[in-house]
């Protein structure tokens, strides 16, 4: 009898572990932000005619439904309030510019789009600091840390909001290299 309640509790356990693995997403909300794409972005930029500011040139956001057959309504349209964009290395290097985090107002209906220009992804405050501050020409034009002549950066792009309804919404995360020259 212990025997089948142990093998039992082992079951339930077993149970209890895999249904903490399963999908979840369609507790909260019912919608999906997603950049779907975007294009625009130089892959070569000089630190030293960029301005100050890299933009993005063209954006699609999508609003879906986390269940197609499920019936929708305006509530699942989406507000944006916010992005931000965290840059990593894809060189050799360690030191990376602070992230980009600004409001952003805009709405992607559910079932819709909502297309962004110009997006500033890069601006001030990431010129002001190292490693791209190292390119400018009165630094010496290197990257001080790895010696090299050109830095290379990932960006990763996210947008959030809130649906009508009050569901707090992140989009997935759109990725991009550059790479960064005197």
């Amino acid at each position: 009898m212990r025997r089948i309640h142990r093998c039992l509790g082992l079951a339930l356990l077993a149970l209890a572990l895999v249904s903490c693995h399963q999908r979840t997403d369609k507790d909260k909300g019912g919608v999906l932000l997603t950049i779907s794409s975007f294009d625009g972005l130089a892959p070569r930029v000089s630190v030293n005619q960029a301005g100050g500011i890299v933009q993005l040139g063209r954006i699609t956001l999508e609003n879906f439904p986390k269940d197609p057959a499920a019936a929708t309504s305006n509530l699942e349209d989406i507000e944006l309030r916010s992005f931000e964009v965290v840059y990593t290395r894809a060189d050799a290097g360690t030191r990376v510019p602070p992230a980009r985090v600004r409001g952003f107002l805009g709405n992607v209906p559910v079932n819709g789009n909502d297309i962004v220009v110009n997006l500033d992804i890069l601006g001030v405050d990431q010129f002001a600091n190292p490693p791209l501050s190292d390119l400018l020409f009165e630094n010496g034009g290197f990257d001080k840390e790895t010696g090299a002549r050109s830095v290379q950066l990932n960006l990763a792009l996210r947008f959030f909001g809130r649906t009508i309804s009050g569901d707090t919404i992140a989009s997935n995360t759109a990725r991009m290299t550059i790479e960064f020259v005197p």
